[in-house]
């Protein structure tokens, strides 16, 4: 199998999430590598995070407590430097950040408009020095997203890479059906 960390969607995710601060596109990048590695919990988590965020920022505090819950609960066994990164210490600050979020949903709207929680980005610490590289390298090509998605609609690029994903299913079914078809004639009487 190949080294998940390297693979060039969470490279990708990782350039949106520390550089650009654009969690829509993060959740994009991220959900199709989710998909393509079978629903792995920890990309699961990763991509709750950038969710959790990206309402956060929106003033969805709801939506952006219950994201990054979650996320803290799909995260907070794993290993301490999972897939390259300090995962320890973005499970704490992701979990600080839904604490904050749950006070403030639970002290009610009106107190909600008086006075917002305070929003700040995270960041994610990569320590393992291969990875890092691959970012820093990955940073100059990935097109930096001006102005970013605020809002809940998909761009031309999810419909690009959902595309290119349908086609690969297509194909890795085609040729599952073939190889069934080969067999089943090889073994007809």
């Amino acid at each position: 199998m190949v080294n998940p960390s390297y693979e060039p969607l969470y490279v990708t995710y990782l350039v949106y999430f520390n550089r650009d601060r654009d969690y829509f596109e993060c959740h994009e990048v991220l959900e199709e590598l989710w998909l393509k590695l079978d629903r792995d919990p920890v990309y699961k988590g990763l991509l709750q995070i950038a969710v959790g965020l990206y309402h956060f920022r929106n003033g969805n505090y709801r939506g952006g407590y219950m994201m990054l819950d979650s996320a803290v609960h799909r995260l907070e066994h794993a290993a301490s430097h999972a897939l390259g990164i300090n995962m320890a210490k973005l499970v704490d600050e992701a979990r600080a950040c839904a604490r904050q979020l749950a006070e403030a949903v639970m002290e009610g709207s009106e107190e909600l408009q008086r006075q917002p929680p305070v929003y700040r980005d995270l960041t994610i610490e990569i320590v393992e020095p291969g990875l890092r590289q691959a970012v820093e390298k990955a940073s100059s090509s990935v097109p930096v997203n001006i102005p970013q998605q605020r809002g809940p609609r998909r761009g031309e690029k999810h419909e690009q890479r959902q595309q290119a994903l349908e086609a690969s299913i297509r194909r890795r079914q085609a040729a599952g059906s073939l190889r069934s078809a080969t067999v089943e004639t090889k073994d007809a009487p």
